[in-house]
């Protein structure tokens, strides 16, 4: 059985910056902070934490910003994943290998579930920011362990 991935930079990144008290909180486009995507993930990406702590129990909301052509193969996670696309197109399927023809594609305000341990893949043809909520801790896990970021050189 391939380790699971605990993304603790993914954590650091992902914790919010604002005031943790009860009430409302709002953050406004331009005031994200977006930083590089964590190494379990392939270069190119950025990162924006939006609410809670991926790296810890509880729910999360971050932003992944994706270039064009930025594929992510075939993984799953340990926790459900809920995905909004804020903009651009993102393309996503389940299976152990990432298939562009047989991927789906939701556009902006689109939203896709997709149920714990379910291996799927994701990739872009333009660039795209989607919104991803769960219930931490946040963990992937690759199909083909050759696949992972953190493996290779």
């Amino acid at each position: 059985m391939r380790a699971l991935v605990a993304l603790s930079a993914l954590a650091l990144i992902a914790t919010v910056a604002v005031a943790q008290d009860s009430g409302p909180k709002g953050i406004s486009a331009s005031a994200i902070k977006w930083g590089p995507a964590p190494g379990a993930l392939p270069k190119g990406a950025q990162l924006a934490g939006l609410s809670g702590d991926a790296g810890k129990s509880g729910t999360f909301t971050i932003r992944l910003k994706m270039p064009a052509g930025y594929k992510i193969p075939a993984h799953k996670h340990p926790h459900v994943e809920r995905i909004t696309v804020i903009s651009g197109e993102f393309h996503f399927g389940t299976g152990d290998k990432l298939d562009e023809k047989g991927a789906s594609k939701i556009g902006p305000g689109g939203f896709v579930e997709l149920p714990a341990n379910t291996n799927h893949y994701a990739f872009t043809k333009v660039a795209t920011v989607v919104q991803i909520s769960g219930d931490g801790p946040f963990g992937i896990a690759y199909v083909n362990a050759a696949d992972d970021p953190n493996k290779k050189n």
